[in-house]
């Protein structure tokens, strides 16, 4: 820290020795050494916070990092989604106008869309799965009947009960 050799050192003790005097000086000098730990101390706290700060600021930096890495992945996926989801509205716009189209050519009457989606709603309920029902959870399973013992002349044991 100060760039002190030892023949400064001992000028500074002489000089200590003759200000101070013999019998105040070991009181003095252990006084200073106290206040110099703390001092060492303190210095050495001060560079703990400031390293720890600056550790501080770069995760925060790369926090941000991350943040906007992710926003802007978000965004494209979101931009794709929509480009899917208009390509999807296309077509299924294109199909009912073919379905339209040919149900004018056959004769019938055009499907309306309010009609083409309660056809799609009863063939998605057509499709749907046994555990896609929400009152699944409500049934109970299915208890099946007990068989019937025979014994070795061929005769039910319910026979036998009822008798």
């Amino acid at each position: 820290m100060f760039d002190i050799g030892f023949t400064e050192l001992m000028v500074i003790g002489v000089v200590a020795l003759l200000v101070v005097g013999p019998e105040r000086l070991p009181k003095v000098a252990r006084t200073a050494g106290h206040l110099y730990g703390r001092m060492q101390r303190y210095v050495s706290s001060v560079k703990s916070d400031i390293s720890r700060e600056v550790e501080l600021d770069e995760l925060r930096k790369v926090g941000q990092g991350f943040r906007e890495s992710i926003e802007s992945a978000a965004s494209e996926f979101q931009q794709e989604a929509t480009v899917v989801d208009d390509y999807l509205r296309k077509e299924t716009d294109n199909i009912g106008k073919v379905m339209a189209a040919m149900a004018v050519t056959e004769g019938e009457r055009p499907v309306t869309e309010p009609a083409m989606k309660q056809i799609a709603a009863e063939q998605e309920a057509q499709q749907a799965l046994p555990f896609d029902d929400p009152n699944l959870d409500a049934l109970e399973p299915p208890v099946a009947p007990e068989p019937e013992q025979t014994d070795s002349t061929g005769s039910s044991s319910a026979g036998e009960k009822s008798a």
